[in-house]
């Protein structure tokens, strides 16, 4: 509930602070006084209105804050949920608007800054706010479903139908996509397969490219190696003058000298193991030349390998590249390969998947619609009885269900809401064809069927703050006290904040707010101040009257108070006749009241 109201700055209220009741709030006072400036504090409070010039002239800030006390902990937790702040475990919570003379506005809820979303989601949280031509939440088309849904117990259903709908529609967004990208995804494949197959084939990591390089110098170049080994092997160790003759020559002369001066014995050393070295060398050297062989074949192997790196290096890494850039390529080509395949196998995977979730989707639909049409059911003949205590008795009420328009290729699957949507239709007058509650012309109408439903969907009604402004309009006196009655069974689930031109709604109320204007210094203030006793009977007296308060107005003024105070102790609940307490009421006064002066309707 919204214990406490402040306004500062704002229009013609300098100040003001209202201190509300938890059960009905009645506003009164004069037109023109400023008692809808009350309720459009509360929905600028709400962010549910723009606070446009509404600053007062020459203030340099405004501000409108709200202290609700909000005893149900889901209703916490959603708060936390929507502002994402720890405020769930806090029963009093302060909202903040603040405006500012450039225009600028600012937020806070529990002393923490949120943004005008944030604002606006809190404000259709904790209060519902009619007006005398629209009806806001409830007369949203998009709304209805969930009132439905709501006094049908099938809100679970619901949650769960929107969520497996926005999982379709995942899937088929994600096949879509795929489906989108086939054409290319081939081109892609085939030119990445015959890329990464033209690589394989070349065996890239089969031998080092050093060393296949060197290899095919050698073959290219084989007989003029084997010559030039050839004369080095001669001279080394064939030929008349052969290195290897002489020197070992050179050593039996060392050796000798050895003999004869042991100085000479370490060159003699190092003469006999050069000596020995060159004869292992001249070996190899042998060995080699023996293996040397011509072989065109191999040759033309290694050069044709060679002629397809370098031609892959040139095709794949450009001017400049290398080997290590052909098989980063060759990588590269792996993991697209490895995607565009996966495409092809995700298509039937989501195929799959889709044809589970559009089973799912169906039997839930189906299970939703059944437990909504049972819904609009039962609601129907409750909301006859209300209008017909309305005074509406002839009005007819149903529940119009629509096929929901697809956000996709089919309509088969609906919306999130479900597979259809629903339209509240009435139709006021015998005669007339029923309208969507939305179109509705009458405000008086309005107000009344407005009434009948919040009546009944109290119980389930997703806010704790009802306001009505000005829900009398076009309604006499005599619906006047039916509609105050309504107002104060309603107020025992919901706070009701109602701003009233009848004194018959305004006896009803378990807090009574005047709103006043007053000219001072050549300025307008608007005040507002809570009325009890002989002041409370007067403003009825007022209502009822005018300015010009007699003996008789005040003595009707306090028969309206006696007739409404009996209905505070009653239950609610309907009597088995169904007449609303207040008229049994009146018609048991009458016969006690010979010649007392009746009521006098404005």
């Amino acid at each position: 509930m919204l214990r406490e109201l402040h306004i500062s700055n704002l229009a013609l209220i300098a100040d003001a602070t209202l201190e509300l009741d938890a059960g009905l709030n009645c506003f009164t006072g004069q037109t023109g006084a400023g008692k809808s400036l009350v309720i459009g504090a509360l929905e600028i409070l709400l962010g549910l209105r723009s606070a446009g010039d509404m600053l007062r002239h020459g203030a340099p800030e405004g501000r409108v804050t709200g202290v609700f006390h909000l005893a149900n902990p889901l209703l916490r937790r959603r708060l936390a949920a929507l502002t994402d702040l720890p405020i769930e475990e806090e029963a009093e919570v302060v909202l903040v608007r603040r405006i500012f003379a450039s225009g600028r506005t600012s937020a806070s809820i529990g002393g923490h800054p949120i943004s005008a979303t944030m604002l606006k989601a809190v404000g259709e949280t904790l209060a519902d706010i009619h007006g005398q031509y629209d009806a806001q939440f409830l007369l949203n088309p998009a709304n209805q479903l969930a009132l439905l849904d709501d006094f049908g117990k099938t809100a679970a259903l619901a949650a769960q139908f929107a969520q497996i709908w926005h999982q379709k529609h995942q899937i088929q967004q994600q096949l879509e996509n795929l489906e989108v990208s086939q054409a290319l995804r081939r081109q892609q494949l085939e030119l990445y397969e015959f890329q990464a197959s033209e690589i394989d084939a070349a065996d890239l990591h089969r031998t080092p490219l050093d060393q296949l390089e060197a290899r095919q110098r050698m073959l290219a170049n084989v007989e003029k190696i084997k010559s030039q080994a050839e004369a080095a092997y001669g001279a080394l160790y064939e030929d008349d003058a052969a290195v290897i003759g002489r020197l070992k020559t050179i050593a039996s002369i060392l050796l000798e000298l050895v003999e004869l001066d042991g100085e000479f014995s370490e060159p003699a050393e190092q003469v006999r193991s050069a000596a020995i070295a060159l004869d292992e060398a001249a070996f190899s050297l042998r060995r080699r030349i023996d293996r040397l062989e011509l072989n065109p074949e191999e040759l033309a192997e290694t050069t044709d390998r060679l002629n397809t790196i370098h031609r892959l290096i040139h095709k794949y890494a450009g001017a400049g590249g290398t080997l290590d850039d052909v098989l980063a390529h060759q990588h590269h080509l792996g993991e697209e390969l490895s995607r565009l395949r996966q495409a092809h196998a995700d298509v039937s995977a989501l195929s799959g998947q889709l044809a589970t979730v559009q089973k799912q989707l169906a039997e839930l639909g189906q299970r939703l619609s059944a437990g909504r049409r049972q819904a609009a059911k039962s609601l129907i003949p409750l909301v006859h009885r209300q209008l017909a205590d309305l005074g509406m008795k002839e009005a007819r009420f149903h529940v119009e269900f629509l096929v929901a328009a697809a956000a996709g290729p089919s309509a088969a699957d609906g919306s999130p809401q479900g597979l259809e949507s629903v339209e509240l239709m009435i139709a006021p007058n015998p005669g007339q064809p029923a309208a969507p509650l939305r179109k509705i012309a009458s405000g008086g109408e309005l107000s009344r069927i407005m009434l009948a439903l919040k009546s009944i969907l109290a119980t389930s009604d997703r806010v704790s703050v009802l306001v009505f402004d000005e829900i009398d309009a076009n309604v006499g006196g005599r619906m006047g006290a039916i509609i105050g009655e309504k107002l104060h069974r309603l107020a025992r689930g919901h706070q009701v904040l109602c701003i009233t031109h009848l004194p018959q709604i305004a006896s009803f109320a378990d807090r009574h707010i005047t709103v006043h204007k007053t000219v001072e210094n050549s300025q307008s203030f608007t005040n507002v101040r809570r009325l009890e006793g002989a002041e409370r009977t007067r403003e009825l007296a007022e209502m009822i009257t005018g300015k010009d308060v007699t003996p008789t107005s005040l003595a009707q003024a306090q028969e309206l108070l006696e007739l409404a105070r009996p209905t505070t102790a009653v239950p609610a609940t309907r009597t088995d006749n169904h007449t609303p307490p207040i008229q049994q009421a009146a018609q048991k006064k009458t016969s006690a009241r010979r010649g007392k002066p009746r009521l006098t309707e404005h």
